[in-house]
């Protein structure tokens, strides 16, 4: 075999490999295996020209480039703590926390230099803004309220750069100092008032119970009263209709009861055993003992 002969096949065999090794870059320029968490941004002679989602994808070789690959996960910024001042005049230090992710790259990517700054100032302002709305009160009362329309604001903001604000969340409201000693003297003077009104509010129902209970020791001693003159209405009523039935001598009948019931009471009594009585009362006594006997008869 001639010498030029083996040159000839060393050469078309350097080619054969050249021109595999340049079938294999090709390929291997023209698959791109994107990961499920990024999204690449492809340029073609320095413009836009497509995104490429996660899994496999074809581009053109040499003339596409993956020039910007961008994680898609979720994000948090760096908590940031920002000065405020509310409806009423109180200065108040606020710290908040971001979350947001990025949906449209090629926004992202050619709409803003550095988006977590960006995002951050943004923040700042609106947060501001906000807490000037309102008074301090409502800052510590309505913070789910606030949050809520923090995040909508921040959301309309950042909306050209591709990006969704997934949380906004307001880690804590500081106060300054005096502004903490005013409010804790107000907390006091407040707890103060309570006190009092809670004791005014006893005194008054003590003083309330007190009046119904003496209007019902009254009422129930008129009813007494009212029970009592009602029996001794009737007992007269019914002594009116003996002697109008039976005459005289159901009132004497009646005097002579009297008298010997006034008899017994005397003589039941201590030290009264001994009784010394006119002559005449005696008789009135006869005659009262023997009317109750006819009467028993």
């Amino acid at each position: 075999m001639s010498e030029d002969l083996i040159l000839e096949l060393i050469s078309s065999n350097i080619l054969y490999l050249l021109a595999a090794a340049l079938i294999i870059l090709v390929i291997f320029k023209g698959i791109k295996i994107v990961p499920q968490s990024e999204k690449y941004v492809i340029e073609r002679f320095g413009r836009l020209h497509s995104v490429l989602g996660p899994g496999i994808n074809f581009i053109v070789p040499f003339l596409d480039v993956a020039r910007h690959k961008i994680s898609i996960l979720e994000r948090q910024l760096p908590n940031a703590t920002q000065d405020a001042i509310t409806k009423d005049n109180v200065l108040v230090q606020i710290d908040t926390s971001v979350f947001y992710r990025i949906l449209e790259p090629e926004k992202t990517v050619y709409r803003i230099r550095e988006v977590d700054g960006a995002i951050a100032t943004t923040v700042a302002g609106i947060v501001r803004a906000e807490i000037g709305k309102m008074d301090l009160d409502e800052v510590q009362s309505n913070r789910a309220q606030l949050i809520s329309r923090i995040q909508e604001s921040v959301e309309s903001a950042v909306d050209d750069w591709g990006i969704e604000v997934t949380r906004a969340e307001i880690l804590d409201v500081n106060l300054d100092q005096a502004t903490r000693d005013a409010m804790l003297q107000q907390l006091n003077a407040e707890r103060a008032r309570r006190a009092q009104v809670t004791e005014a509010e006893g005194q008054k129902r003590a003083v309330e119970l007190q009046a119904d209970a003496e209007l019902y020791a009254a009422e129930q001693s008129a009813k007494a009263r009212r029970v009592q003159a009602d029996a001794e209405a009737y007992a007269t009523e019914v002594v009116a209709r003996a002697i109008k039935d039976n005459g005289l001598e159901a009132a004497q009948y009646q005097v002579a009861l009297k008298q010997v019931e006034a008899l017994n009471a005397l003589g039941h009594g201590d030290g009264k055993q001994t009784i010394v009585l006119p002559a005449n009362a005696l008789e009135a006594f006869g005659d009262a003992f023997k009317m109750l006997k006819g009467g028993r008869a």
